[in-house]
C-alpha cells in the first residue's frame, strides 16, 4: 500500500490517488476519523449495522453537497435502523459542523480525515497534490465486509446511487 496511482481527473489534469482499492469481498480497514465535536469514531463504533460510506473531495462543492443531501433523503426513506449514512471528506470537522447544521441534515454522521488522512490511503482514495478525497463509494456489510466499492475517475462525476442502494436493500 501507499504507492501512488493514476486515479482522479480534475478538468484536464490528472491527480495520482495513494492507496489500494478495496474490491468486493475485501475486509474494511478499521479506522479512526474526527467527527463533529472533534470526537474520535472508528469503524468498530458502529457495530454491526451496514455502513454507507460516502466518500467526497469536499463537502463545500456542488457535487458532494449534491452527494450528501441524496444519502441523506435515501437514508429516510430506507428508515432501517441498522444502516449509518458517513459522509467522510478531509474538511475540518468545523465546516462539517456548518455544512449539517446548514443543510438540517438529521440521518449522515459526518466524519473528518483531516489529521493523518490514513483513512485515505487505507481505502485507496488519497489525493496527495491537494490533500483530498478522491470521490468514491463503499457499502459494508455487518461484519464489515465490503459489499460495493466504486472510485470515480473524474472528479466532478457522481457515484452510481443506483446500483449501492441495491447492494444495501439486499442486505436488510
Amino acid at each position: 500500500m501507499g504507492s501512488a496511482r493514476p486515479g482522479m481527473r480534475v478538468g484536464a489534469n490528472e491527480h495520482p490517488i495513494t492507496g489500494d482499492m478495496l474490491q468486493v469481498g475485501d475486509t474494511a480497514p478499521n479506522f479512526v476519523l474526527a467527527g463533529i465535536g472533534m470526537v474520535e469514531k472508528s469503524l468498530s463504533d458502529y457495530g454491526s449495522k451496514i455502513k454507507i460510506l460516502s466518500v467526497v473531495p469536499s463537502i463545500d462543492t456542488s457535487v458532494c453537497a449534491a452527494q450528501t443531501r441524496r444519502f441523506e433523503a435515501e437514508g429516510i426513506e430506507l428508515g432501517a435502523d441498522n444502516i449509518v449514512i458517513l459522509t467522510i471528506s478531509a474538511d475540518l470537522p468545523y465546516a462539517l459542523r456548518r455544512w449539517s447544521e446548514d443543510a438540517g441534515t438529521s440521518r449522515i454522521e459526518y466524519l473528518s480525515t483531516h489529521r493523518d488522512m490514513q483513512f485515505s490511503k487505507d481505502y485507496g482514495v488519497y489525493d496527495e497534490m491537494w490533500r483530498i478525497n478522491q470521490r468514491a463509494l463503499f457499502v459494508l456489510d455487518g461484519d464489515n465486509s465490503v459489499r460495493y466499492a466504486e472510485y470515480v475517475p473524474v472528479m466532478s462525476d457522481e457515484v452510481n446511487f443506483d446500483a449501492a442502494l441495491d447492494v444495501v436493500r439486499s442486505l436488510l
